[in-house]
């Protein structure tokens, strides 16, 4: 066993056991004695949490009424997509029901760079405005604030947090950040989907799932741990999981032993792709990993057992009423 999972006292020794059982079950055979809920339940529970194309459909229009409208102003012309794309969950796919904020990019012209650059004061704090009084001329009874790196429009069903940036030579983009002064980030929101994308693939497809599992764990338990650490640290976890070519029948063991792995990166680092920018974890966390680890042991018996409602019990402690108390 992973010696990253000893100082959780007491269970290296039956979680050994159970990977030897488990083990009799690779391939598992066409009429398994033992575990025969985990692959329908988790199967269902990805299904629960998979936006309805209605959802899809209504972040789409704000989307794109959002764009066109910049682009009018920036760019004289209607198109609803030139010069952005969606970044965050939406841009990586790993968005789960019910829908959190749309967030994008919108590319600015260099022109405005350089008319800003004449302002003495937080150029980028000013900018934010500008690009709120843009979105005001047409939203005119919406909701919105623009402070941070984001400018935020708050509709009735979604919250679309607009990021007005620059186009470097490299590739990568200026943000804005309004903080001390203000000041330009660079930003590189591709290299975050392809880290995904690459360790998605290299992982059967399996972190994806992963991800909008854990999503529903972070939203049911109050998890004060942020979505794109989240991905990351679900990224490095899959890679190196003995599991990580399997299907759902190994998910109940995969979400146990990242409770594990996560418990261990309090206070640590995580890595931004693109940018190499270094991000405190912190450990405010914690105490949830771990209940949620104890948790999700204690379902994984059950589940081996075939106590099939009592593991859903356990389960729904821990995500919540989207995965099934019986399958």
């Amino acid at each position: 066993m992973n010696a990253l999972y000893t100082s959780i006292p007491g269970l290296q020794q039956g979680l050994q056991q159970q990977m030897t059982l488990r083990d009799l079950y690779i391939p598992p055979p066409p009429v398994s004695h033992k575990w025969i809920a985990v692959r329908p339940r988790f199967e269902q529970f990805h299904r629960n949490l998979a936006l309805t194309q209605n959802q899809q459909q209504d972040a789409l229009t704000i989307y794109t009424g959002v764009v066109s409208c910049l682009n009018r102003n920036y760019y004289g012309t209607s198109s609803s997509t030139d010069n952005s794309f969606m970044v965050g969950s939406w841009g990586k796919a790993t968005a789960i029901r019910p829908p959190r904020d749309v967030d994008l990019y919108f590319v600015l012209p260099p022109a405005v760079y350089h008319r800003f650059e004449g302002n003495l004061w937080n150029r980028q704090s000013t900018l934010l405005q500008e690009v709120k009084t843009v979105l005001s001329r047409t939203y005119h009874d919406t909701d919105m604030s623009g402070d941070g790196q984001v400018v935020v429009v708050r509709f009735g069903s979604y919250a679309v947090e607009v990021v007005p940036a620059f186009l470097l030579q490299s590739g990568q983009y200026w943000i804005c950040d309004t903080h001390n002064g203000g000041s330009y980030r660079e930003a590189d929101p591709w290299a975050e989907v392809c880290h995904i994308e690459a360790a998605d693939q290299a992982t059967n497809h399996n972190l994806r799932p992963l991800i909008r599992i854990l999503k529903a764990w972070q939203a049911n338990c109050s998890v004060p741990i942020k979505s794109f650490q989240l991905e990351l640290l679900a990224a490095d976890f899959l890679g190196q999981s003995p599991w990580r070519f399997k299907d759902f029948f190994w998910f109940d063991w995969i979400i146990r032993d990242f409770f594990a792995y996560l418990y261990h990166q309090a206070n640590l680092f995580v890595v931004v792709p693109g940018t190499h920018e270094l991000i405190f974890l912190g450990d405010e966390w914690r105490s949830r990993t771990e209940t949620a680890y104890y948790r999700a042991v204690k379902a994984c018996g059950y589940e081996k057992d075939n106590l099939v409602i009592t593991a859903g019990e356990e389960w729904q402690k821990i995500f919540g009423q989207q995965i099934p108390r019986a399958v």
